[in-house]
């Protein structure tokens, strides 16, 4: 393909001599084309994680900051959502929490496509929203906060094994946007592993049944990553390597004022344009960590 391009690049240069210009940027075109498929298949390359290619599901939790953070949870959502409808991929909501007056308190949704853990990965931390709120009546600037994470699905290689007895399994009805038209009776299930501290809800399926056995895979597999990543951070004190990314840290900046910028702080890719970002162009943050990555 690089090959290709040279030769096209050697063609303009002759053509250009004949001042044959139709013929010109019909090649410039042709290279503009290659060159963008070029960087496509570098980019698939990249996902060359264990479980890169796999479903995932990804969850967003309001921080600190009341009914202002849990907005903010909804405008990634939102972000997200509109991401995957442009990747064409298949999103079902897991669990949904309305926020007591605006926003969210919880999501967690399902994301179905080739690849969508590879590039959803790096969207793992807190993001960070810097705005004048319009629930604050002296129209003061806020910051507000909001945790991502994201966890593959996987089928196999699995082998947790959990101890019922570790297990808090509450049961109750389903509310919010996930729920409606889903659940009429109290058949959400929200699990906790007492061990690890970590909780699993799922409301999406019709019965309790159904829906413990979702949040239990869901556990599972929350449960396979932490174990890998503990063994990669005693790899790196082992090796005496610094941590530079874990789930808590600020990875992303929003900031609608006092001026409009969106900032990777991984990376340092930044753009001007939030509002394009918020619907859902992300993917020049994803293709930056994924180069910076590797």
């Amino acid at each position: 393909m690089l090959t290709k391009v040279k030769d096209d690049l050697e063609l303009v240069n002759l053509l250009e001599i004949e001042n044959d210009e139709e013929s010109i940027q019909e090649l410039e075109q042709e290279i503009v084309f290659i060159e963008q498929k070029t960087e496509e298949v570098n980019l698939l390359l990249l996902l060359n994680g264990p479980y890169d290619k796999n479903d995932c599901t990804l969850e967003i939790h309001p921080g600190a900051g009341g009914t202002e953070s849990c907005d903010w949870a909804l405008m990634l959502y939102r972000m997200y959502t509109r991401w995957c409808e442009k990747k064409k991929y298949k999103v079902e909501v897991l669990d949904y929490q309305d926020g007591d007056e605006a926003g969210i308190k919880s999501v967690m949704i399902r994301v179905k496509g080739n690849n969508a853990y590879g590039y959803l990965k790096n969207e793992k931390g807190v993001h960070r929203l810097v705005r004048l709120s319009p629930f604050d009546s002296n129209n003061r600037r806020h910051t507000s906060f909001a945790s991502v994470e994201v966890t593959p699905e996987i089928e196999q290689d699995n082998n947790i094994e959990i101890d019922e007895k570790d297990l808090k399994i509450d049961v109750y009805r389903s509310t919010g946007a996930g729920g409606q038209g889903v659940n009429t009776t109290d058949s959400a299930v929200r699990i906790t592993h007492l061990p690890t501290k970590i909780v699993v809800t799922c409301q999406n399926e019709r019965s309790q049944i159904q829906n413990k056995e979702q949040a239990l895979k869901v556990l599972k597999n929350k449960l396979l990553m932490k174990k890998l990543e503990e063994q990669n951070q005693e790899l790196n004190e082992i090796k005496g390597e610094q941590m530079n990314i874990n789930f808590g840290s600020q990875i992303r900046s929003y900031v609608l004022h006092p001026y409009s910028m969106v900032k990777d702080h991984r990376t340092n890719a930044e753009t001007s344009n939030v509002g394009k970002v918020l619907d859902g162009d992300i993917d020049m943050f994803i293709e930056a960590n994924l180069k910076n990555r590797n």
